[in-house]
């Protein structure tokens, strides 16, 4: 088995919730990769399988550990495993911590725009979004600290959920700007959930800070979540790590993860995670470097063919957010037509809330020549709009 991120796998009629699509169409838009896992998790899994029994499963602390190691040797942080606990997802963990560190009618505060996924585990959870919109400055989003002091200063305001990358917009969040959103949260007694799913996807020279790696303000007042789902494109493993280092917090948390059930691994998920931790990195390495090469490859594209368009800088995630407010401020209506007129799927960026309305969302993960099918198809269904509004 070997890394090849050029293969053109053919994922449709496979139970792919990214591939059901019809013949003609190519899904670029939820976070899924096209690219097949690391030749380890494979081993892994085949090792598994091998033993032809699927019993109960306990976490052993060999996960723990596998953690720790990826944390410490990818992001210079090596959280203690008794700060850790094993859940069956980042959202399903978000839900349940916004169930049990906020209240009923509690404001939960954002930074749209941003995953969508973010509002329903809020709103269907009885709170209140509160948004402290990141603002656009010439293709450069950027905190609005007067704005972020003042919502969490509400008495209302008892959590914030950070994406850490930002998702949608690609944001890796400075060590200086994370102490800064940390500070703010303990002056106001906020909890921080730090969402860190996309940590391992940056660009070359612009590596992610772990939100309670900042300094201890931050690491006492938070809630980690990370998983090696988007990483190492293992969604369907359902497996994820909360990190809480302090233990009051840590104690809230967990009752709330075994109320909810969320504790559980399947037969996969333990053997999948430690082959990732601990023999994936040189397979994350090349991927990071491929999905660079690719948002290069767009950034060039759309400069050349489709100037309207804004392709913002984010230099993290495989999703590129792009300004197309020069064609239409409803890009829900443009993402339909370019859907129907080419069978090119991405996504409208008004479910992100804040100013997504004039964005679009692409996912880059995939071969080179995939990619540069979607964008051909882009720019007719782009021009091809045009004419007609």
């Amino acid at each position: 088995m070997t890394n090849n991120f050029s293969e053109m796998i053919d994922r449709r009629h496979t139970n792919s919730v990214k591939w059901d699509v019809k013949d003609n169409e190519l899904p670029m838009w939820v976070a899924d990769m096209d690219f097949r896992t690391a030749p380890g998790i494979i081993q892994a899994f085949q090792d598994k399988a091998q033993t032809g029994i699927f019993g109960y499963e306990e976490v052993p602390d060999a996960y723990f550990e596998a953690v720790q190691h990826w944390y410490a040797t990818e992001h210079q942080w090596a959280p203690n495993t008794d700060w850790m606990r094993f859940v069956t997802g980042v959202v399903p963990a978000i839900s349940s911590a916004v169930r049990r560190v906020s209240n009923v009618g509690d404001n939960v505060l954002v930074q749209a725009p941003v995953y969508n996924i973010f509002y329903n585990s809020i709103v269907n959870n009885g709170r209140h979004v509160l948004s402290s919109d990141l603002v656009d400055r010439a293709g450069q989003y950027s905190i609005d600290w007067d704005d972020l002091n003042s919502k969490m200063a509400d008495p209302l305001t008892t959590m914030m959920i950070l994406c850490n990358p930002h998702n949608p917009v690609g944001k890796v969040w400075t060590a200086d700007e994370l102490a800064q959103i940390g500070a703010l949260a303990a002056e106001h007694h906020v909890t921080v959930l730090a969402d860190e799913i996309h940590g391992d996807i940056t660009d070359e020279g612009h590596p992610y800070t772990p939100f309670a790696s900042v300094n201890d303000v931050n690491a006492q007042n938070s809630i980690t979540c990370v998983s090696t789902s988007k990483t190492f494109n293992v969604a369907a493993l359902h497996a994820a790590t909360i990190i809480v280092p302090n233990q009051a917090l840590r104690d809230v948390v967990d009752r709330g993860i075994n109320t909810d059930e969320l504790a559980e691994p399947n037969a996969f998920a333990i053997p999948g995670v430690i082959a990732a931790y601990t023999t994936g990195a040189a397979w994350v390495h090349g991927m990071n470097a491929q999905i660079t090469a690719n948002k290069q490859l767009l950034t060039k594209f759309i400069g050349k063919h489709l100037p309207e368009l804004q392709v913002i800088e984010g230099h993290a995630t495989y999703l590129v957010w792009i300004d197309c407010h020069q064609v239409t401020t409803d890009t829900t209506a443009l993402c339909d037509f370019i859907r129907a007129k080419t069978g090119l799927f991405i996504s409208a960026g008004a479910v992100y809330g804040g100013d997504g309305h004039d964005f679009v969302r692409i996912n880059v993960a995939c071969p080179a020549e995939r990619l540069k099918d979607g964008l051909h198809r882009l720019e007719a269904g782009v021009h091809d709009f045009e004419k007609l509004n």
